[in-house]
């Protein structure tokens, strides 16, 4: 479990749960249900628990193969791009395929975080 006041990274606002839960918020804003300031608090605390979950829930392993296209490494932040990838499961499950992948990896602190 994390400590209070850890600051955790913004990447999983992008994914499709983390984009539903933006516009959902965005419209009860609209239509003055709730404050920015609960909305931004409450992206918080999704930014927490993504990050929790995937760390202490999620233990599926995949391999992956495709060609580097890109990489770039900025502000601890390092940014992969693939073409022809292949992912599959450890357990031998179903092979998928995707013309391009993007792989975004930071460190498990974020910096600044004073832990």
């Amino acid at each position: 479990m994390a400590a209070a006041g850890h600051n955790f990274y913004e990447l999983y606002r992008q994914s499709s749960v983390g984009s539903a839960l933006t516009d959902t918020l965005d419209d009860l804003i609209t239509e003055h249900h709730i404050d920015p300031q609960l909305a931004m608090k409450i992206l918080a605390n999704f930014d927490r628990a993504i990050t929790e979950v995937l760390q202490e829930k999620v233990k599926a392993r995949l391999s992956f193969k495709g060609s580097l296209d890109t990489y770039r490494f900025c502000d601890e932040v390092w940014t992969f791009q693939l073409k022809g990838v292949t992912f599959k499961m450890e357990n031998g499950g179903q092979v998928v395929a995707a013309d391009r992948v993007k792989i975004v990896s930071c460190t498990a602190k974020p910096t600044g975080s004073g832990t």
